[in-house]
This record gives structure tokens, sequence and C-alpha cells, in this order.
């Protein structure tokens, strides 16, 4: 039974395992995402989430703290310069698992862990799926806009009936009455 084991040692001694997630939380840090087992990634969001929450302050306690659990002056900066100002809004929730499978040696099963607002992809899809409106007013503003570059171009393009632009200008107009040649009086 696991009554009170509220950590998943992950078959390593504390030591060990605190400097395991040490590295790892560094290196999500720095990557933006890294590909490991899914017990490892799931005991890394428990170790990484309450140093990104500590983090939207940036304060010299806060980048103590953040310093003695990831014990890596790069990955402090990086997490103060780029990663805080993204998640600053967010009220929690900043790292995503994703299952991609097992792996062909011992069938452990592997996953992405990334922060949230660091996926280019999705948040590439969600802009897309934001932007996109129904068909019918697409599909007006794509013809709009063949039909203007066929006037304004005043070239003949095959299948349209276009005339040059100077040929839809070519209006004559009347000379005015005392500047016309007299009539003929026979």
């Amino acid at each position: 039974m696991r009554h009170n084991n509220a950590t998943n040692p992950l078959g390593r001694k504390s030591a060990h395992r605190k400097a395991m997630l040490s590295n790892m939380a560094s290196s999500l840090i720095l990557h933006k995402r890294i590909k490991t087992t899914t017990a490892k990634a799931k005991a890394l969001r428990v170790f990484v989430e309450p140093i990104l929450t500590k983090s939207k302050e940036d304060s010299t306690h806060a980048r103590r703290s953040a310093f003695a659990s990831l014990k890596d002056k790069k990955a402090v900066h990086e997490l103060f310069k780029e990663v805080s100002p993204k998640i600053i809004d967010r009220p929690g929730g900043y790292t995503r698992i994703l299952k991609i499978g097992n792996r062909e040696g011992d069938a452990a099963e592997i996953c992405f862990i990334e922060l949230v607002d660091f996926n280019t992809a999705m948040l590439g899809a969600k802009e897309s799926a934001e932007a996109r409106t129904t068909r019918r007013s697409r599909r007006g503003s794509t013809r709009k806009k063949k039909t203007e570059t066929v006037v304004e171009g005043a070239e003949k393009t095959r299948g349209s009936k276009a005339k040059p632009a100077e040929e839809k200008s070519a209006v004559v107009q009347p000379e005015s009455p005392d500047q016309s040649e007299p009539e003929n009086k026979a």
C-alpha cells in the first residue's frame, strides 16, 4: 500500500532524485521542451510549477529561492528574463505533458513536457482558429482582391474580358460649338 507516500521516488535516493529534478527543470526552462518518461515528467511538474509561480515577482528573494532549487545561473536568468513575463497572467498550469508512445528498449512510456506559453505550433493553431471566419466572408474578400488586381493591371488575362485602362476611358467628348467646323449649306 502507498499510504502517506506523497512523492514518487523514481527508484533513486533522495539526493539523486533532487539533483535529477533540478537538472531537468533547468533544461526545461532553457529549452522550453524536453523529452522524458511520463513518471519523471509528472514528478518534474510538481517540482517546477512552484518555482515558476515564485518567478512572477522579480525580487532578490524570488531569484535566490529559484537559484536554490535550480542551481544554474543561466536557467535563473532565462526564467526571470523570458519565461516570467509570458506567464505573469496565467494563474497556474504552466506545463503541458504530451504522451508520444513507448520506448522501444524497455517499453517505458515517453512524453514531452513543455512550457505552455512557448509552444509555437499550438499557439499558431490557436491564433489561426481565432482569425478564421465563415466561408462566405472569406470567399467574397478573395474574389474582390482578384478583380481589383485585374482592373489595376489593365491586362487581358485568360478567361477575363477586362479591357486596358486607356480603352475604358476613351469616351469621345464633343468639341465646343465655336471651335467646330462650319457646316456646308448646299
